[in-house]
């Protein structure tokens, strides 16, 4: 046999073994737990993401107002200093909620400022500048009080980042609450700086 042939099957064989050897080695490092390995150019799976409202059945929190209704509907009316709050629908959801929806408007000719609408609560203030979060309903027949919904991090599913308005401007809002027992259909709306006005809940 030919010693250049033969060095060269040689130096063929050896390679072949070494590659082999080298892919036995990659097929043991797939992982303790004995997963496969990730595939060439996979890169590692981040933490996976917090499930969405949607996901959990909660309410989406908003910055502005829910679903469109009728503007003109009026089911309710609060007055606060130069401001007047028109309730147009208080509905129950789905997924066990009561959307209340409105539109405030600046009556006078002064700028206001929804600073006192959050409501008292330092946490929920922080978490919620210029926002409604303080609204509460009030099932007097069943002696309950229901707060604004938030999430874990006490965020609100409420209308937040509502600007001062300017004389004669409005701005719509909703809140969302737990719902009151079905047999509740009338329950007292209040908002911070607002007077309290009586709600009849639809759905």
């Amino acid at each position: 046999m030919n010693m250049r042939y033969t060095t060269t099957t040689r130096r063929t064989t050896v390679a072949v073994a070494m590659t082999a050897a080298f892919a036995l080695a990659l097929a043991g490092c797939g992982g303790e737990d004995g997963g496969d390995a990730p595939s060439a150019g996979s890169s590692k799976p981040s933490a996976p993401a917090s499930p969405s409202p949607e996901d959990k059945g909660e309410p989406e929190p908003g910055t502005a107002a829910g679903e469109e209704v009728d503007p003109d509907a009026k089911l309710a009316e609060a007055r606060g200093e130069g401001l007047t709050l028109v309730i147009h629908q208080a509905k129950r959801d789905a997924g066990g909620f009561v959307t209340v929806q409105g539109t405030i408007t600046n009556d006078s000719e002064q700028p206001r400022n929804s600073i006192g609408w959050v409501g008292a609560e330092s946490l929920l203030a922080a978490k919620n500048p210029n926002s409604v979060a303080g609204a509460t309903l009030v099932d007097k027949e069943g002696k309950k009080r229901y707060y604004v919904l938030r999430d874990t991090e006490s965020r609100c599913l409420c209308t937040t980042g509502i600007p001062p308005l300017l004389g004669g401007r409005s701005t719509p809002v909703f809140m969302q609450f737990p719902s009151p027992p079905s047999t509740t259909t009338e329950v007292d709306f209040t908002l911070p700086t607002f007077g309290t006005t009586s709600l009849k809940i639809s759905g």
